[in-house]
């Protein structure tokens, strides 16, 4: 590459494109035309410290001059690059593990040398999101053997940082998901730490719904810390509640997740090597996995849940993980509150024993704290229930929630969105059936989780009987518009709750 004729300048438009390393150049550029290079080419941009590929997108108007090239907010980051700097442009190698994608496509099998060198290569950036679709998709429905599923959450694990805690227990959970309002984790940090076991906790954001830990805890503290100051909060309260997505555990699953998002897809083989992984890399040896099973759950019959246990338990040991799998009642939420704060405001009422505080929520954690005492051989078998409802009703999990939020930077009261319609019965009968999906898509357009305090809050069950006029649920949002967008879509779905 002759590099005098390939420089060009470079100018902040601060245009966001989410993970996306995107690359602005004019069409009459003197590169673009010298190298042939056309829209959406991936070409590599250097500059005297890093390296980057990105996708072209190509301007005709007057936002860039002929010697100006502009990057997404991304890209510019991962440069670290100022207004004037002096970037090279050049033509992107062949990047070799693409052959393993296409190989996988076709339904070969893949060993761990392939999936490390495809993970190496999405962590540098060197794939799209064209390049990220096709690995995800060539991966799902069932695609991927026991073996393969092990050879990729190894090759995640040791494709970021990983932490290590010098303790012979470190616990962990989570929970498959599916069911909305299911927030247990943090109820079950705070037993579990209260108790004296160490559970350093990293949460994903939401993939498909409208709260993900990580969201409902941010209503109520920090969760966005580094590897050491995780290290710090963990140190001094034996607990934590941060969102994964800083501390560069596994950080080519949270690459892979924003595009799991954008197609909708969980795959069983890579949902076991995201969560298995997470929790390797966060130093884990014990884990709980929660699997609801329920008709409009994430997973839907008990052969599933069967076979994803085996999975994961297998997986688990594979990769040094001592792993229990718990399938759980999925068929209605949990709680009352659905969207990060309201489920922020049912982990509060739980952990002050108040008299309104959600019966199934509050023994759903109990259940997970119980498992986790027990499978640490700290707590005897049979004794963790009595165990876990000790620390929960004395206030001890209440104290070290508050503590752990204070040790993360802060603890925030729950406010809730201005504006809110009730949705009430039309009819009297028994509630035969709640829609997980529909009640979740319905919070999603209300304006959870982007907006923290939107959602539903819920205040019927599975088989209660109803009376006409009773209140089913209410909707909030943080606008009218939103408001409205969720109220359009429940008039044109009346079996989000089903009465006979």
């Amino acid at each position: 590459m002759d590099t005098h004729s390939n420089i060009l300048k470079y100018k902040h438009l601060g245009i966001y494109t989410q993970n996306e390393n995107v690359v602005y150049m004019r069409e009459d550029c003197h590169v673009c035309i010298s190298e042939g290079f056309e829209a959406l080419t991936r070409i590599r941009i250097s500059n005297a410290n890093a390296s980057i590929v990105a996708s072209l997108n190509v301007i005709n108007s007057d936002m860039l001059l002929p010697n100006e090239i502009g990057l997404s907010d991304a890209a510019a980051k991962k440069l670290n690059v100022s207004p004037n700097d002096t970037l090279y442009v050049s033509h992107l190698e062949p990047i070799e593990s693409l052959s393993h994608v296409r190989a996988k496509i076709y339904n070969q099998k893949l060993n761990y040398t392939a999936f490390n060198e495809i993970i190496t290569d999405i962590v540098e950036g060197d794939y799209s999101n064209i390049h990220l679709s096709a690995f995800i998709t060539a991966c799902a429905g069932d695609r991927m053997d026991i073996d393969e599923i092990s050879d990729l959450t190894k090759a995640m694990i040791a494709s970021g940082k990983q932490l290590n805690w010098n303790k012979d227990i470190v616990v962990d959970k989570h929970c498959i998901g599916g069911l909305p309002g299911n927030r247990t984790t943090p109820l079950v940090v705070a037993i579990v730490a209260a108790y004296g076991l160490t559970m350093p906790k990293t949460s994903s954001r939401a993939i498909t719904s409208p709260a993900g830990t990580a969201d409902t805890m941010e209503v109520l503290t920090n969760v966005t810390l580094s590897s050491e100051e995780i290290k710090t909060v963990v140190e001094k309260e034996g607990g934590c509640f941060v969102w994964g997505g800083t501390a560069q555990l596994s950080p080519a699953d949270d690459v892979l997740i924003k595009i799991e998002k954008a197609l909708d897809i969980d795959s069983e083989g890579q949902l076991i090597a995201s969560v298995l992984s997470k929790k390797a890399a966060a130093g884990s040896t014990h884990v709980v996995i929660d699997i609801p099973v329920g008709e409009t759950a994430k997973v839907r019959s008990t052969e599933m849940a069967e076979k994803l246990k085996n999975h994961m338990e297998t997986v688990g040991t594979a990769v040094g993980l001592n792993v229990k799998v718990v399938v759980t009642d999925g068929t209605q939420p949990v709680g009352r509150g659905i969207g990060p704060t309201l489920e922020a405001i049912d982990i509060l009422k739980v952990l002050k024993n108040e008299e309104d505080a959600p019966k199934d929520l509050t023994e759903r954690a109990l259940l997970l704290a119980t498992e986790l005492l027990e499978l640490s051989g700290k707590v005897e078998k049979g004794k963790g229930l009595e165990t876990a409802r000790e620390i929960l009703k004395s206030g001890k999990a209440y104290e070290k929630f508050i503590a752990i939020c204070k040790a993360q930077g802060q603890f925030s009261k729950p406010v809730l969105a201005p504006y809110k319609i009730e949705i009430k019965a039309e009819k009297s009968g028994v509630l035969q059936r709640i829609d997980n999906r529909k009640i979740a898509k319905l919070a999603k357009l209300s304006g959870a989780p982007q907006s923290k305090s939107a959602g539903i809050l819920l205040n019927v069950h599975f088989n209660e009987k109803i009376e006409i006029d009773q209140l089913l649920y209410t909707i909030y949002a943080e606008s009218k518009g939103e408001l409205n967008y969720a109220l359009e879509y429940k008039n044109n779905h009346n079996d989000i709750i089903t009465i006979i």
